[in-house]
């Protein structure tokens, strides 16, 4: 077993489509090593609330068609007003390039662009997702 198996990462989704490219990441980082908390639920109130059930590390939010930047930038205000500030967030998928530097801005770590291949976000997983010591506080 990978030394990311203590790892756990929220996957979730934000937007109207299918769940296809959530379930084969979910599957992939799964195979990776790592723990995965699948989150069906599309509100921001609820991936919070998720993350914080589930004692997760990382947030990956997959943007389908029709998501909105300020769901995203919701998610972020969320976790800080619950002091889960520590935990990080991804995001990738479905979003205006021109748009993407508002999502780092509102403090989401990275983006990646629809199109990205698994294997490029497993690599960037497994040189920048750590454990949070901080749910043992």
């Amino acid at each position: 077993m990978s030394s990311n198996s203590t790892i756990r990462i929220l996957m979730a989704k934000l937007g109207e489509g299918y769940e296809d490219a959530v379930g084969k990441l979910c599957i992939a980082f799964r195979e990776a090593g790592y723990e995965v908390v699948y989150v069906e639920n599309q509100r921001p109130e609820a991936i919070v609330a998720s993350a914080l059930q589930e004692a997760v590390d990382h947030i990956g939010i997959t943007t389908l068609p029709g998501a909105r930047i300020e769901d995203i930038a919701r998610v972020m205000e969320l976790l800080k007003k619950e002091d889960l500030s520590y935990v990080r967030v991804t995001a990738g998928g479905f979003l205006d390039y021109n748009d993407i530097h508002k999502v780092k801005e509102a403090g989401v770590v990275e983006f990646f662009p629809k199109g990205t291949s698994i294997s490029e976000l497993i690599t960037w997983a497994k040189a920048n997702i750590t454990l949070t010591d901080d749910w043992s506080k």
